[in-house]
Order: C-alpha cells, then structure tokens, then sequence
C-alpha cells in the first residue's frame, strides 16, 4: 500500500511541470534577437484565458544603471521603472498560438502587436513583434526558466 501511495505522490508532482510545458505562464528569461545575450526574465501570468507578462530581473552590464525608467515610452509607462513593468498584454488562445496582444519594447518606447507560441516541447516561446502583419517585425526566442 505505501508503494501506491509513493507512487500517486510522485505522478501528483509531476503533473504540475508537465501542465507549465503545455502553457506559457512561467518564468522566461528573453534572449535579444540581435545580440543572442539574456536581456530579462519575464513572468507570465494567466488570468481568465489572457496573458500578461512583466519584467521581474533585468541582466544589465555593472557601468550600466539597475534600475533604468522607460524614459522613451509615450504612455502611462514614461519614466517608470523599466523593473516590475508589464511589456506583454491581452495575449489570448488562437489555437496553437497566443494572439491579439501587444508587447512594449522599453528600449525605444513603441508598443508592437504580438504574438507567441510554445516550442521545443514547452522549453522555449517564440515571441513576435510587429506593425500590421505578423510579416512586418521580429522574433525572440524565450528560455523557461520555471
């Protein structure tokens, strides 16, 4: 009987990380398309089918500031810490993809339409950010970190 219950102890704790692969809520670190180094971690929360994400740690150089404000951002966002920031927003389930977002580049202020999907089996998220169609922008790729 303790073997069962070991057994059903084990499958119950499984099941949370085998259910986190099939979602992107998480934490990710984002991985700068141009540079290839980690640039922040974002946590993705779920909440009524819509994703957010917010900056929880940025990976700045030591001469750089720790704690920049969004000095470029045109919205609510101006001169507000960049750190604890939300940068995605109203991603909701299209299938296999999350769409009808958008997400904020706090490096130059502007605001994109978004959209991402899972990969490589849950452990990465393709993020897209573009002006009109999916065609015109630019693509990340996230790492999960949990």
């Amino acid at each position: 009987m303790k073997f069962l219950a070991l057994i059903a102890a084990a499958a119950l704790s499984i099941a949370p990380a085998f259910a986190q692969s099939n979602s992107p809520a998480g934490l990710w670190k984002n991985i700068d398309d141009e540079t290839g180094k980690p640039k922040a971690l974002i946590r993705i929360t779920e909440s009524n089918g819509v994703l957010t994400g917010q900056i929880e740690k940025l990976f700045r150089d030591a001469n750089e500031d720790q704690n920049p404000k969004c000095e470029k951002c045109s919205d609510a966002r101006k001169d507000q810490p960049i750190l604890g920031m939300t940068i995605l927003s109203n991603l909701k389930k299209d299938g296999d993809e999350y769409t009808g977002g958008e997400i904020l580049d706090p490096n130059n202020g502007k605001v994109y339409k978004s959209k991402l999907h899972l990969a490589d089996g849950g452990k990465k998220l393709s993020v897209r950010g573009y002006i009109g169609v999916p065609m015109l922008g630019r693509s990340q790729t996230w790492v999960r970190e949990q």
